[in-house]
């Protein structure tokens, strides 16, 4: 017996209040969790200087740890989003976020290699779990339509992160004895603190799935559960939707590799921006080098919240995530060896794609995988974030071959445009004509 072709389900007022609802309700909670857990991970980048005068952190310490994150990181990913596939976001997101932020609060414990490797390492398994989690829940509440708009709101929360994130670091860096403590060990213990407090209230404000959530009148649930249930139908006739065969598909080895490259485009400059910041202004990195650090992630704020709605609007992803790639790396190629005023704008170019490319990516992915082989696939996709760890180590390696501080910053640039030959030739079933 032939199966009917499901009829698809029309846009209506319910509809699109529920949207717009959802979007009120949950985007801006998202983007603060990605805020909270954006500024613990990348926090190391302002504590660099200080950590290696007060506890003799190396240059090549510091890569090993910086990149270390992302092996326990990128492994720990998988199994994390099939639990909260399971057990829901409400419970697994409250538990990954106390457990987190206590982590990062212990790194003011740090007296060398060893605890530093031990305490990312340690970061890197209990945040794993957010952001694959964070892209599949809001699959759980968002038709395609709006998803590259929805995951560009999501993302901002790394621009805001970095923004507010810079000057408050440093400012606590400049606090030398708060408590007898130095400014590099204030700063982990004010910021882990955040990531428990929000992990506690996240019990009491996430709901799991549109069925459950009180603030949905009637109407407005039916017709987003609707929705919802008729796309997770259409995905199961064009992807895949069981483990097994996920792993089998080029495709999503595909996406993987994408992802890997963007993420060593996006923390190469992240982990060293406020180094080459300092280097600009001739200054130890403190308040003034957060704030000027800011600017860059002040563009990248416009380009994440503009660039997926345009995208959305025109339903070109992948020409425009192609191009927005090419303009990042070419920026990159430029910022090194550029006076202060051209690379300061070259780096904003530069970070502003990095970031704005990401919430387009994965509207590739979540518009071609369903049911548990998207809760895993998301979390496969985000072992690409080994490239966290790849970025750091790649950097010092070309440095130190080619006897340049600007090798490895060509490098990944090079990397770059190549990712967007990769992002441009992309040919799923759902996909061929966006």
């Amino acid at each position: 017996m032939q199966s009917t072709p499901a009829q698809p389900v029309l846009e209506s007022p319910a509809l699109s209040a529920a949207i717009a609802r959802a979007r009120r309700w949950i985007v801006p909670y998202m983007m603060l969790l990605y805020v909270v857990s954006f500024l613990d991970r990348a926090n190391i980048s302002f504590a660099k200087q200080a950590m290696q005068a007060s506890v003799g952190i190396s240059e090549r310490t510091y890569a090993l740890a910086a990149g270390l994150f992302f092996v326990s990181y990128s492994l720990c990913g998988f199994p994390s989003n099939l639990i909260l596939h399971k057990v829901g976001a409400r419970i697994w997101f409250t538990l990954l976020m106390v457990g987190w932020g206590l982590v990062s609060m212990a790194t003011l414990f740090v007296t060398g290699g060893p605890s530093f490797y031990a305490l990312r390492i340690l970061l890197g398994i209990l945040e794993a779990g957010f952001f694959p989690g964070a892209v599949l829940y809001l699959t759980y509440w968002f038709p395609e339509r709006v998803r590259g708009e929805i995951m560009g709101l999501f993302y901002l929360g790394v621009p805001i992160s970095l923004i507010f994130g810079g000057p408050l670091s440093g400012f606590l860096l400049d606090l030398h004895t708060l408590g007898g403590l130095r400014g590099w060990q204030t700063m982990f213990l004010v910021e882990g603190f955040l990531a428990v407090a929000v992990g506690v209230f996240s019990f009491w404000y996430l709901k799991d799935r549109p069925a459950v959530a009180a603030w949905l009148p009637e109407d407005e649930k039916q017709a987003l559960m609707d929705k919802l249930a008729h796309e997770e139908r259409e995905r199961r006739l064009t992807g895949p939707a069981q483990l097994l065969r996920m792993f089998r598909d080029l495709h999503v080895l595909r996406f993987v590799l994408i992802y890997m490259l963007i993420q060593m485009s996006t923390y190469g400059a992240i982990f060293y921006l406020p180094s080459e910041v300092s280097q600009l202004l001739h200054r130890t990195t403190g308040f003034a080098v957060g704030a000027v650090s800011a600017l860059p992630w002040v563009c990248a704020l416009a380009a994440v919240y503009f660039l997926p709605r345009l995208a959305d609007r025109r339903r070109n992803h992948r020409g425009l995530a192609a191009a927005i790639l090419v303009a990042a790396g070419c920026a990159s190629f430029v910022f090194p060896a550029a006076g202060p005023g051209l690379a300061l704008v070259a780096l904003a170019v530069a970070v502003s794609g990095f970031i704005a490319v990401q919430p387009l990516f994965w509207t590739f992915p979540t518009g071609y995988l369903a049911d548990r082989a998207a809760a895993g696939g998301i979390a496969l996709i985000g072992m690409g974030n080994l490239g966290g760890f790849l970025a750091p180590t790649l950097k010092v390696w070309a440095d130190e071959h080619f006897g340049s501080p600007h090798a490895g910053f060509y490098l990944l640039a090079g990397l770059t445009i190549a990712n967007a030959m990769l992002i441009a030739t992309i040919r799923t079933p759902r996909q061929r004509a966006v």
